[in-house]
């Protein structure tokens, strides 16, 4: 039993990726072979996140520059959940190839949404992995 001092149990994050969104099963595999993975456990409001999803999906389609994955589920997903409080969290796996957010309810608790954006390839590095 958790004491006050005892911060909360963490969840499971690769047994929370199911099939939200088609950015699920890469993270979930990237956790598997032990990426990072941060969450926010501090709630901000609906508009923000998904603010800054759907910025993320505006400039990745006009510009073309960036591979996404679960981006568009992401941002209508997170629109079905306005007024709501929600929490944030990262997947980064080691090899650095791809970065995946993470949107939860306000305890955390629930996965409702992940997308994935593929980062600028570094010079002299081979696109080895991918969703």
């Amino acid at each position: 039993m958790a004491t006050e001092d005892e911060p909360p149990s963490r969840p499971d994050i690769a047994a929370m990726l199911t099939d939200q969104t088609s950015a699920c099963k890469p993270a979930r595999e990237a956790v598997a072979a032990g990426a990072e993975v941060q969450v926010s456990y501090e709630s901000v409001p609906q508009w923000m996140v998904h603010g800054i999803a759907a910025t993320r999906l505006r400039r990745s389609s006009a510009r073309g520059l960036q591979e996404t994955v679960g981006l568009e589920e992401t941002v209508e997903i997170l629109a079905r959940h306005r007024g709501e409080q929600l929490c944030a969290g990262t997947v980064k796996p080691a090899d650095g190839v791809w970065f995946f957010n993470l949107y939860f309810d306000a305890t955390g608790t629930e996965l409702l949404a992940c997308s994935g954006v593929k980062r600028p390839q570094r010079p002299g590095a081979e696109d080895s992995s991918g969703p």
